[in-house]
């Protein structure tokens, strides 16, 4: 299937009037300077299942949308895999119609966090290894790589980003066959997406400036552990997992400095982006749930970021924003040409 047939492309409504949109103007005016506008800044991620967006990065994008940057979502894959974790959707006919319900909690998902745009790049779940799932032609990880990555071109040459946010190489945490193919992909789609000679027919060449890798980082789960047993709550963290957390490194010796992303103000998308996908996320999920919002909104608000591949200098390592030097065009291609030049 050629590039621009794999993915259904669509657009967004505007922001239906929500509670939380006036809290989030609030934090921005709060901690952000006012800035006009910025259309031509773009911002695109890749995610390998709906919900994933709303687990990884929502407030930066919240963030980054209230500043008038464009939004871009990409899905990989439709979740068919996906277990009903909420009681109260396991009813009769639900699993039969977990697909479409799935798209439909994507799209409330991605209103709530503030995406533009929901481009789906058309696979199947993958399942875990050895799993049914994960032998079918149709999932994601069994997609002829230069199919998906074409797919991807194509996404990304239509939304021009200067930035692009997907999943680093090293997921030992969680090594679902998806997630590992969407950094695969998003790394071989950053190349070919600045090459003309490459998939000519999924549009113009684009080349984005940044491809960052998103995470959870261990002062997070730290954090989150130790509100728990400073409220006397028992923690979702335990057994060996617990075990892995209290010995993991802030940050690896030989790792990059992060891009650690102010979101004050804008963390209750993710608690609201979860709430939205109501077959996947149990409402009373300790995990998620189990700390006020009040609490868990303030608790950790910082979004970390790897840089993965650069084409401008600064290169984006560290700092505290994802376009540093690409809003006012200071940042220089190699070639000596200006990034937005």
């Amino acid at each position: 299937m050629g590039a621009r047939g794999g993915h259904r492309r669509r657009r967004l409504p505007p922001h239906p009037p929500h509670r939380v949109r006036e809290p989030l103007r609030a934090g921005l005016a709060r901690r952000f300077p006012y800035r006009e506008p910025v259309p031509e800044l773009s911002i695109l991620t890749v995610h390998a299942h709906p919900d994933d967006e709303s687990s990884k990065g929502p407030a930066t994008i919240a963030r980054y949308h209230a500043e008038g940057v464009r939004t871009t979502l990409v899905t990989c894959t439709g979740g068919e895999e996906g277990d009903i974790l909420n009681p109260a959707m396991d009813l009769p006919g639900v699993k039969e119609r977990l697909p479409e319900l799935r798209r439909e909690e994507l799209a409330e998902a991605a209103r709530v966090i503030g995406y533009d745009e929901v481009v789906w790049l058309g696979y199947r779940d993958s399942g875990m290894p050895e799993s049914p799932a994960n032998a079918d032609p149709r999932c994601f990880a069994r997609a002829p790589l230069e199919e998906a990555v074409g797919r991807l071109v194509a996404a990304v040459r239509a939304a021009r980003p200067q930035v692009m946010v997907a999943y680093g190489p090293d997921q030992k945490g969680y090594p679902h066959p998806d997630h590992l193919r969407v950094h695969d992909v998003a790394v071989e789609a950053f190349d070919a997406a600045a090459d003309p000679d490459r998939y000519p027919e999924a549009g113009p060449a684009w080349a984005p400036d940044r491809l960052y890798y998103v995470g959870w980082s261990a002062g997070r789960s730290r954090a989150i552990h130790e509100k728990f047993l400073e409220l006397g709550r028992p923690s979702p963290f335990e057994g060996e997992r617990l075990e892995r957390l209290l010995q993991a490194p802030e940050r690896p010796a030989d790792a990059p400095e992060p891009t650690v992303v102010d979101v004050h103000g804008f963390t209750a998308v993710r608690r609201l982006g979860l709430l939205a996908h109501r077959t996947q996320v149990d409402p009373e999920s300790p995990h998620w749930f189990g700390l006020p919002p009040e609490i868990a909104d303030e608790l950790y608000p910082l979004d970390e970021y790897e840089l993965g591949r650069s084409r401008v200098t600064p290169s984006g390592e560290g700092g505290d924003d994802l376009f540093a030097g690409l809003r006012d065009g200071t940042a220089v291609r190699a070639d000596g040409v200006g990034s937005r030049a």
